[in-house]
Parts: structure tokens; sequence; C-alpha cells
């Protein structure tokens, strides 16, 4: 929209600098007496107004010249004829010069005087229409011009190019830094502050091998320290493909021993749960460490879809014994007195050829708003279909997120062809998209329509 504003402007501006000098009608010159020899036109003799400083000098050397030609004829250095022809080639000159016409034409009499027009007059009127034809073309060969070849956005990309140009020797003289402080660990080897640096640095710079060996000399000083540990480990998953196996899985629990709470340490521990297939010890650590995130950030979001995962790679059974009591962490509105819903889940008969048997089905219940993780969630195949599932408390992945905590809910059954939790293009869906609680009717979702 800025964009538009200020092309707009300067084609304004344009206008005001070309169209004036061409929209301007010259004054009509003087009348002159019929039959009046004047051996200059009107222009020579001053009679308009408004001209140019270069049509005033050109009018001056004209007056000038003719003054010469006449001394030379008194003078007799040229002959009658030649003072002649020498004059209308002046004339000539001058009429060019000023861009009149030497000869011009006789209007009807007025009296004993005649008005006479030279051809700036046309050009004037000329002009209006070139105006015009040019108030009309250039937008549009402006427009089209940049429609074709023009691009807003690289304005926008060469603020992105400068920015990242400016970045560069930044970098250059981070890596500099960091080549400086390895030089002088060299000599201070036992600067355990030191070491743990230079470990940061060369993560930061995606040196993996590099930071690990930092790490290690600053764990070996440092000793069994949480911190120091989690950051050795952390190194040595990223050095290894993120794999948390082995001696990083060792370090992190050893520091979860010590700091049960550890955000980082329940993070790398969840994760390493999971790579070994232990989905409900991974789920127990991220439980905790979601409960300890602050509500509705970008991390406890991220946390939740991880859970979401873990429940569908889950027994039914498993989902419902990881459900614990846990005191909530914020006050929830009053539960209803038993929170359950009865779902009958239905392939539509136009989508039976776009569902495999062997497809999963998720059946789940969803908050009006806020975060997307399920209240309740089941796991089925396409050939168990049509069935009724019984969705409550016991199914929720989180306990501080149930269907007891809310007074209407939305309710979705959909069949992903990966098996994958997270809603994919291609997979099918059927949505009631609010239900309350207190309702105790069967409710029929039928699987209809597909995501795009």
């Amino acid at each position: 929209m800025l964009f538009l504003l200020i092309g707009s402007v300067l084609i304004l501006i344009a206008f005001l600098i070309v169209l004036p000098p061409l929209w301007r009608i010259p004054p009509a010159p003087p009348f002159s007496k019929r039959g009046e020899k004047d051996p200059l036109p009107p222009l020579a003799k001053g009679g308009w107004g408004g001209f140019a400083d270069q049509d005033q000098r050109n009018i001056a050397i004209a007056r000038q010249r003719l003054a010469e030609l006449k001394e030379q004829l008194q003078a007799g250095a040229l002959t009658q004829a030649l003072y002649d022809e020498q004059l209308v080639e002046l004339e000539q000159a001058l009429s060019d010069d000023l861009d009149i016409d030497s000869h011009v034409n006789e209007a009807p009499s007025l009296g004993n005087r005649s008005l006479r027009c030279s051809t700036s007059c046309i050009h004037a009127v000329e002009g209006r229409w070139i105006a015009l034809v040019l108030i009309l073309a250039i937008p549009f060969v402006a427009g089209s011009l940049y429609w074709t070849l023009g691009n807003y956005q690289s304005l926008t990309q060469e603020n992105q190019t400068a920015a990242a140009n400016q970045a560069v020797p930044e970098l250059e003289k981070m890596k500099s830094m960091v080549a400086g402080l390895a030089e002088r660990l060299k000599e201070q080897p036992d600067d355990s502050m030191g070491w743990t640096m230079l470990g940061r640095s060369y993560k930061y710079l995606q040196q993996y091998p590099q930071a690990v060996d930092a790490f290690e000399h600053a764990y070996k000083l440092i000793g069994e320290q949480p911190e120091i540990m989690l950051l050795y480990a952390d190194a040595l998953a990223f050095s290894n493909n993120e794999q948390l196996a082995g001696k990083p899985s060792e370090l992190v629990f050893k520091a979860l021993a010590m700091e049960p709470n550890n955000v980082t340490g329940l993070w790398l521990g969840g994760m390493a749960k999971a790579q070994t297939g232990d989905f409900a010890a991974a789920m127990d650590l991220w439980t905790k460490l979601e409960a300890q995130l602050p509500q509705g950030s970008e991390a406890q979001q991220e946390i939740q879809v991880l859970l979401a995962k873990l429940a569908t790679q889950m027994p039914e059974g498993a989902i419902q014994a990881e459900a614990k009591p846990v005191q909530p962490v914020a006050t929830l509105p009053p539960s209803p007195a038993v929170a359950s819903i009865d779902v009958q889940v239905s392939l539509a008969p136009e989508l039976q050829q776009s569902a495999n048997p062997g497809d999963t089905v998720f059946i789940y219940a969803q908050a009006l708003s806020g975060p997307k993780m399920p209240l309740a969630i089941v796991r089925k195949q396409v050939s168990e279909l049509p069935l009724t599932v019984n969705l409550t408390d016991a199914m929720a992945m989180m306990p501080t997120m149930k269907l007891s905590n809310f007074e209407q809910v939305k309710l979705l059954a959909r069949i992903s062809k990966s098996g994958d939790a997270m809603q994919q293009p291609g997979d099918l869906i059927g949505i009631i998209e609010q239900v309350a609680l207190t309702d105790k009717s069967l409710k029929k979702i039928v699987i209809n329509s597909s995501i795009k």
C-alpha cells in the first residue's frame, strides 16, 4: 500500500513538471498595419510577452546583425539586392530560432489593421493534445512495464540482503573471538568457565564435535553438576544425529536424579525415552515439563503436540494408565458430575473407496478455543467402522486438559493414512462443532469430507 502511494505521488509530480509548458497558450501577437513593410517578424520588435531568455538573446543578435547590414548598405559595401537577400536570410534564421513562420497569413481586416498569428499558436493547441496523450499514456505504459518487469518485494529482499551482509562480519568476528578463546585455553587448560563458554560458542556455530570436546574438558573440571552434564549430553546428541542413546542418556538421567524438575533434563529425558520406544516414560517426563512451562506459551504448545503424537503410539489402556490424578496448575471451572460422551462414528458411502481397512481412525474431543490437544482420544481402525465409543476423562492425555474441565467441546473423527496424530492433507474427517457435556444423547459423527 505504501509503495502504491509513493508511486502515485511521483507520477503526480511528473505531471506537474511536464504539463504546464505544454498547456500554456502564448499571447496573440500585436496588430500591424496592412501592407506595412516590417523588416523583422513581430517577435523581433518585442511586441509579445513572456519569452524565454534564449528568445531574447536571439532577437538581440538579429537586431545587431540588421544594424550591421544597414551600415554596410549606406557605406556602399552592399548593393540593394544583396542587402535584401541577406535581410530575408536573417528573417528566416530568426523565424527558425523562435519557432515561428516568417510568412504569416493575414486575417480578415479589422478597420485598417489586420490580425497576424504565428504558427506557435498552432503549436500551443497541438501541445494540449500531446498533454492529453501523455496523461493517459504515462500511467498505462509505466504500469504495464512494472507489472511485467517490476517486483515491489525486491525492496524487502534488498533489505534482507543488506541485513544478511551486515551479519556476515559479525559472524566472522565471533569466529575470530572463539578461535582466540580456544588459543587462550591451551595456555590455561584449568579454566572451567572458559571451556564452558567455548562449548556454548561452538554449539551456536553448529560445530558440534568441537563443542563436545570443550564440554568434556569442562565436565572433567567441574564434575557431577547438572548444568554441565546436560550441556555435554546435548552436544553429544547433536554430534550423533540427535540420538541420545548411550552416554548422552546416562548423563541426562544422572542430572535428573540430582534435579528432578530441571526443565532441560525433562526435555532431553523425554526425548531419550521416546527414541527407545518407552512412550509411557516419555509421556510422564513431558507431562511434568508441560506443567512447569508458562500457560499458553509456544514452548508449552510444542510439548502438547508431542504428547498428542505419543498418545497415538500407545495402546488405549496405557493412555488410561498414564492419566494419573495431579493437582491442577490453575483454577479450573466446575466439572459436570460425569464427564463422558457417547460417540457413534461412521464413514460416508461415497468415501468408502478412499479408505483402506488398516487406516487409523482417531476419535477425540477438543476445546472450542485454546490449545488443540485432545481432551480425550481413542484410536481405532477403518475396519471397525461403524462403531460407538465412550470418551471419558480417563482418556485424557494430560490431567489439566480433560473433558470435565470444559462445559462445551468439539468432537472429531479423522482417518489418517499415515497414522500420524497431526492432521494432514488427504485425511478424511467428520466434525461436530459444538457439544455440551450435559447433553447425554448419542452423538453421531459421519466422516464425509477430505482435508485439502
